[in-house]
């Protein structure tokens, strides 16, 4: 595994330091995973939370969308069980994040789990801070750089499932606005789901406002509750945001 020591705590890149072997955000002071297991915690949230892979079988293509890119853990983790599940059908997974890391600190932050090393490996080979579109056989993987409230609006995707992971409301509040909220039901594809780890109050309300059928699950590790839903009204619009 990549030495994570007191000696590098501070990447030369900016942006990122290690805590106990969990990177850290340097614009929000918050880790980018679980201090308990990321992975764990990315099944329990993100996979489990949007009923999935259950949902994607027997489909000819199924859109993931994400709200913070991070390491790409959870982009690994959903393509390990795309494989796994056998579907042989397309995945299109696209993430939006102002802040990318760079391959090493990626590769750093995801040399965690050695079960994700085939994943990380070639994800790492072809990641540039730039983002753009990364295809490996049935996976595609779309990485939109910049503020997500004006990237968002100009994608033209609708998602069937979201990933809603930006770091915690009361440190970037921007990333979880009821503006940004309203594009990501307008972005939705009919019967979308989505699953995020918090359960504040303004983000409930947002996202309810937004059309959002939500419930409240047993969250992971040291989180009680984490937020489930559905899009109840489909027929928001780019206009309506």
């Amino acid at each position: 595994m990549t030495d994570k020591s007191a000696s590098d705590a501070e990447s030369p890149a900016g942006g990122i330091r290690w805590e106990d072997g969990v990177p850290v955000s340097e614009q929000f002071d918050d880790p980018y995973y679980s201090r308990t297991d990321g992975l764990e915690e990315t099944r329990h949230v993100f996979l489990r939370g949007n009923d999935l892979p259950e949902r994607w079988l027997g489909r000819d293509r199924f859109d993931i969308a994400e709200l913070g890119f991070g390491t790409g853990l959870n982009f690994c983790a959903t393509w390990q069980a795309w494989e796994q599940s056998g579907h042989a059908g397309a995945l299109s997974f696209t993430s939006f994040e102002a802040f990318p890391l760079d391959a090493a600190q990626m590769g750093a932050a995801l040399d965690e789990w050695p079960e994700l090393s085939t994943y990380r490996d070639r994800l790492v080979e072809m990641w540039t801070p730039s983002g753009g579109q990364f295809v490996f056989e049935h996976v595609t993987l779309t990485v939109i750089i910049g503020d997500v409230r004006n990237t968002l609006t100009r994608w033209g995707g609708k998602a069937d499932a979201w990933f809603l992971d930006g770091f915690a409301p009361a440190r970037n509040p921007a990333m979880w606005e009821p503006g940004l909220i309203r594009q990501v039901a307008a972005a939705s594809a009919p019967g979308a789901t989505l699953a995020t780890y918090t359960v504040a109050g303004a983000v409930r309300r947002s996202l309810a406002s937004a059309g959002f059928k939500l419930e409240k699950c047993s969250g992971y590790g040291r989180k009680r509750e984490m937020l489930t839903g559905f899009l109840k009204n489909c027929d928001l619009t780019s206009n309506d945001v």
